[in-house]
């Protein structure tokens, strides 16, 4: 299963960095140290993300572990659909309250500093995180099939949503067209232009597929803008965005300046830099 996670992580993000690539030639020009990084610290959380995930496939097919089911008439049609949601539901706001949570001064320096050290992020970027972090995201989806029904092929799009989410809110540019990410849409759902302003400002916008969780919370700062070579092209957000105010909010959490005074290395973190590794 390992090897799965890791071949799906090279052949999607490798696929959007050809993509940025034909698109903003250029644009990740003088990272390759960066992304070299990034590539590493991917395939070690790989590592981390199949162990439970080839643990339970395993306990599935042999055992009947999960709750992963493959006859459709098992469950209502509407099932389907409605577990997919269900589940995206629930990894949002986990994702969203361990996301935060990383951001905690000892946390952030402990693990999260590696993500960070993207600066900026690119599509090699979604899964580079500290063995810890990578914890955090592993137990997530074997939690859910262990309580919550989901047919096989339900299960497959929640994995290819998470996978194609995490790298293109990474790589630097919006894909969506801008009437989807400043319409109303764009005001419950997290793409890139979302993602980007975390990546810039630190202690806001925490939200994986989901705005509400910031929205409610206040830690919503709108939209972030993008790098010269990627401003301009089609779907890319200059500025702030309709509802971005560029302000730190109450309850934003602490922004770069309070993650530097922290002692977070950002970046300096590559491979055996922090303990524990």
């Amino acid at each position: 299963m390992t090897a799965i996670v890791a071949f799906r992580y090279l052949a999607v993000s490798g696929g959007f960095a050809w993509l940025t690539r034909i698109r903003f030639p250029g644009l990740y020009r003088g990272l390759e140290p960066q992304i070299r990084r990034e590539i590493a610290w991917s395939l070690a959380s790989a590592l981390i993300y199949g162990a439970p995930a080839g643990l339970l496939a395993w306990g599935w097919q042999q055992h009947g572990w999960t709750r992963v089911y493959s006859d459709v008439a098992a469950y209502p049609l509407w099932w389907l659909p409605a577990s997919v949601l269900a589940y995206l539901l629930l990894h949002d706001a986990w994702f969203y309250w361990s996301h935060r949570w990383l951001h905690r001064p000892v946390l952030f320096r402990a693990a999260h500093a590696v993500h960070h050290a993207s600066r900026p992020p690119t599509a090699w970027a979604a899964m580079s995180f500290h063995p810890w972090e990578a914890v955090t995201g592993a137990i997530v989806i074997p939690a859910l099939v262990l309580a919550i029904p989901i047919h096989v092929g339900a299960l497959f799009v929640v994995l290819t949503v998470m996978t194609v989410m995490g790298v293109t809110n990474h790589m630097g540019w919006e894909l969506f067209p801008r009437r989807l990410v400043e319409g109303r849409a764009g005001k419950w759902l997290i793409t890139a232009s979302h993602h980007q302003r975390h990546h810039q400002q630190y202690g806001c916008n925490y939200g994986l597929y989901f705005r509400f969780w910031d929205r409610l919370c206040r830690t919503d700062q709108g939209l972030g803008s993008f790098a010269p070579a990627a401003a301009g092209g089609a779907g890319a957000v200059r500025g702030a965005g309709r509802d971005g105010t560029g302000r730190r909010d109450r309850g934003a959490g602490p922004g770069p300046a309070e993650h530097a005074r922290a002692g977070a290395a950002v970046p300096d973190a590559q491979p055996g830099a922090f303990p524990g590794l």
